[in-house]
């Protein structure tokens, strides 16, 4: 029996029940330094474990899974700040969950995209094959929508293939906004995690959306123009010289 001091303790066989974890898996988490200090031995072959302990493992076992994290790195992210991080993963779950539910509500069939743009359905396929779209068996998202109605828009105004405008011109807008995304969604979450509640903080990201949209295109307006004066005064000083 057990006494008052090992109360709040748990054996092996409890701790990988209470965790859904393996009593082998468990002891490999420790050998790694993974569960921190607590452990509290009473003989060779007996040991009890705290019950924070579950928690702290199936923390691990989502990094493994949801994100692919290696055991090195989820060791170094657990000696940092292991409530952040659990309270981080709550907060990019809870974006997705909407994220997908709001994608799913929206999505346009691959029949009606084609009956209200005039865009050929191999310049579609192509988009596709170079993940700017991103359709599944029920369509189109909302975004995928918006980027047709743009490439129409293009193609509407006078950006043709015989001119050298394609498909693949998207990339060079994709490869430059990933590290700028990959720097955004950072900030955006160091900034928000511990600071409101999982559901404020939900509501601030979706808030922020459409103004990013317009803060992104029209600072790409200001940019055009501004390079486009650099070229011309480029230009003047190449004749005079």
């Amino acid at each position: 029996m057990r006494d008052e001091a090992s109360s709040e303790l748990l054996k092996m066989s409890e701790l990988a029940e209470r965790s859904g974890v393996s009593p082998g898996t468990i002891k490999h988490y420790l050998r790694e330094g993974l569960l921190g200090d607590g452990v509290r031995r009473t003989s060779r072959n007996m040991a009890y474990y705290p019950v924070e302990f579950v928690q702290r493992i199936e923390l691990i076992k989502r990094l493994q899974e949801e994100r692919y994290m290696p055991l090195r790195v989820i060791r170094d992210v657990m000696d940092d700040d292991p409530e952040r991080v659990r309270a981080l993963i709550e907060l990019e779950d809870r974006i997705l969950e909407r994220a997908l539910a709001h994608a799913d509500e929206q999505r346009v069939s691959a029949k009606a995209v084609g009956e209200r743009y005039e865009i050929p359905r191999n310049v579609l396929e192509r988009l596709q094959e170079i993940g700017v779209l991103t359709p599944d068996r029920r369509g189109y998202d909302r975004d995928d929508v918006k980027i047709i109605e743009a490439i129409a828009s293009f193609r509407a105004g006078g950006y043709e293939e015989e001119l050298g405008f394609t498909v693949y011109d998207t990339l060079r807008y994709r490869e430059a906004l990933e590290p700028l995304v990959a720097e955004e969604v950072r900030a955006l979450l160091d900034r928000l995690v511990g600071e409101v509640e999982i559901e404020r903080a939900v509501e601030i990201v979706e808030a922020g959306a459409e103004p990013l949209r317009e803060l992104l295109g029209a600072m790409h307006s200001k940019l055009l123009l501004a390079e486009l004066h650099r070229q011309r005064a480029r230009g003047e000083r190449d004749q005079e010289g």
